[in-house]
């Protein structure tokens, strides 16, 4: 069967707009994730038992459950228990940053057990707080680290952005849906969504790896 990408070149326009709508999604949960991810390390790391229990099983059912069932869940779930009408795109954001929250919070994790050990403590019998140790010291440090695995989570939840499609958030798969069901294309639409990816995903990795370059000079 020949291809035929006409249709896709007419559709460009609405294609683009769905990509925009994935990075929007996508990095919107991505920062949410970066806040909840640092709290929750904090959580699971902290001295309280109750506290590492509390944050171990959210980690685990995130980590542990597929991330479609947590967008229906959120689609579905958040309305009746928020009594109010909750958009889908809000709902698709939700289930994306709880998601990546519990990532990130092991990621973080893992960069802070790699720093060397008594930086804290020094911290504090030099008179630094807590929580301005961490700000100024510690995690300055673990960003670095971390960054390469912070750059493959982005990338992830990019990719998982395409199952934002089924709580009716027009981002570029349920574009794609549109244009295949209206032109009867799917093999060039398919290819062409799949080349948008691609090129979202390679051009985030080649920022990561800039950005990792840059940061190794203040190591």
């Amino acid at each position: 069967m020949a291809l035929d990408f006409t249709d896709v070149l007419h559709n460009f326009g609405p294609l683009m707009i769905g990509a925009q709508m994935t990075l929007l999604v996508s990095f919107a949960a991505i920062g949410l994730g970066v806040v909840g991810g640092l709290t929750l390390c904090f959580v699971v790391m902290s001295r309280s038992r109750l506290s590492r229990r509390l944050g171990t099983a959210y980690i685990s059912f995130f980590r542990g459950t597929p991330l479609l069932v947590q967008l229906l869940l959120a689609f579905y779930l958040l309305p009746p228990l928020l009594h109010i009408d909750v958009p889908p795109i809000a709902a698709a954001i939700g289930a994306l940053a709880m998601n990546t929250t519990a990532f990130q919070a092991e990621i973080y994790r893992g960069g802070f057990l790699a720093l060397p050990p008594g930086q804290f403590e020094a911290a504090r019998i030099l008179g630094i707080g807590p929580w301005q140790a961490r700000r100024r010291i510690l995690i300055p440090q673990m960003m670095r680290l971390v960054l390469p695995s912070l750059t493959n989570e982005t990338i992830s939840i990019l990719k998982g952005s395409s199952l934002v499609s089924v709580v009716a958030v027009t981002e570029l798969m349920r574009v794609s849906e549109q244009v295949v069901a209206v032109d009867f294309r799917p093999i060039e639409v398919y290819l062409a969504a799949a080349l948008i990816y691609f090129v979202m995903n390679y051009v985030l990795a080649g920022l990561g790896s800039v950005l990792e370059r840059r940061l190794r000079r203040y190591v």
